[in-house]
């Protein structure tokens, strides 16, 4: 069991690394080398999301249609991971910069998204329900340790060398490499009996499981603080704090923060019961939002703190959040491609809400990204960040308690 922890928390680790930090460096990466408009990035940014989010239900399907062939689905969906890294940061683009770069980071979310997919559900096949906390406890440290070093890795290489995105898109090429051999075995070949029913049908009936609609319903609005502050990030800290030189810092610290605290809230799931834990992370997060609410220029040392904590508590969501929903998944006999499709479907669709509904909403009240902001916007932009999050916050300890206790999903609570 130890073993296959540690197999499933190397491929994680991968999972990371091409996931947050790339939507940090690819855009800046092209626009400083190529020029391309601020505009005309966001245009493609957006298109990109909208296709990375509505594809899942999609990856789902085709991932539980090839577990017959093994490990080789997973292998050849962290290759295109790969190659896609490789034309971001390590080839100059032969024809249009703004066509390479969608290209090129289509492949990447395209092969993190079925990576993440089949990763979950054989997870859930080889370990069972019962051991889901044991292995989050250590794939979610591995995926929030690459984060942490995909955020570092382009600025550190810099240092040394003027194509330090080239050397971190290599780095990345020989850890997945590594990561797919090491995990190999965790994917036999499924002699499975294939279903005569439609896979779109399977899909449709999986979302229509009551207990496991309620699931997505609390992650959907319980990851929607996170993806809010998430979006609005950088605008807070070099609007509010006027510290825009310490965002990779508070950046480390938030994951590193959540890497720390992961298995300590998994044990604590174990002892205590996963619902009794994640109203008390709920709890801690609510504080956290709330303190930023009164943050001004220059409380750096204070907003290191609530990164730490906002972290912590983010590492309680990543780890037990889906341990529930591996659970129903086994229980209504759901393929757990297809449910896991559904659960990464709901994840991603919380970024794209924030980034469509808070920004435009910013740009209502006047506020300027690049200048001098009135008492207005700096207020509006703490709301977003801080405030509207804490609230659904609160909401989510009141769905929580309303889908959860008492309902059987949770066997220790």
């Amino acid at each position: 069991m130890m073993q296959a922890t540690h197999r499933f928390s190397s491929l994680a680790f991968v999972i990371g690394m091409a996931g947050l930090p790339v939507y940090i460096h690819a855009p800046k990466y092209f626009v400083d080398v190529y020029g391309i408009s601020l505009f005309t990035m966001g245009l493609i940014m957006f298109i990109l999301r909208l296709i990375d989010v509505f594809q899942d239900p999609l990856l789902g399907i085709i991932a539980s249609k090839t577990t017959r062939f093994g490990a080789l689905p997973i292998a050849l969906a962290v290759a295109a991971m790969s190659v896609g890294m490789i034309m971001l940061f390590a080839i100059k683009s032969p024809l249009s910069p703004s066509l390479w770069f969608f290209i090129s980071l289509f492949m990447v979310f395209t092969g993190f998204s079925f990576a993440y997919i089949r990763s979950y559900a054989q997870g859930l096949i080889n370990l069972g329900a019962n051991d889901q906390i044991r292995l989050a406890r250590w794939r979610e440290v591995g995926t929030t340790l690459g984060i942490c070093v995909a955020a570092i890795l382009p600025t550190f290489f810099l240092i040394f060398a003027d194509d330090g995105y080239a050397y971190f898109a290599i780095f990345f090429c020989v850890i997945a490499v590594a990561a797919v051999v090491y995990v190999w075995p965790q994917f036999p070949a499924a002699d499975k009996f294939e279903s005569k029913t439609n896979s779109f049908l399977r899909l449709l009936s999986a979302v229509k499981d009551l207990q496991l609609r309620k699931l997505l319903v609390l992650a959907l609005v319980n990851s929607s603080p996170v993806a809010l502050s998430s979006t609005l990030f950088l605008f807070f800290v070099e609007s509010r704090l006027n510290a825009p030189d310490w965002a990779g810092i508070f950046l480390i610290l938030f994951f590193l923060a959540a890497a720390i605290a992961t298995p300590f809230w998994t044990k604590l799931a174990d002892i205590h019961g996963i619902f009794n834990i994640l109203r008390v992370s709920m709890a801690l997060s609510i504080l956290s939002f709330f303190g930023a609410s009164f943050l001004s220029a220059g409380d750096i040392l204070i907003f290191s703190l609530i990164c730490l904590l906002s972290g912590a508590t983010v590492g309680a969501d990543l780890a037990l959040l889906p341990v529930l929903f591996a659970r129903q998944i086994e229980s209504s006999k759901i393929e757990p491609d297809l449910g896991f499709s559904l659960w990464n479907f709901v994840s991603k669709a919380t970024l794209a809400f924030a980034a469509i509904g808070a920004l435009p909403l910013l740009g209502l009240v006047g506020f300027n990204s690049s200048g001098p902001n009135s008492q207005n916007a700096l207020l509006a932009l703490t709301f977003g960040y801080a405030v509207l999050p804490c609230m659904l916050k609160c909401i989510s300890i009141v769905l929580l308690f309303k889908f959860i206790r008492g309902e059987g999903f949770i066997s220790h609570a």
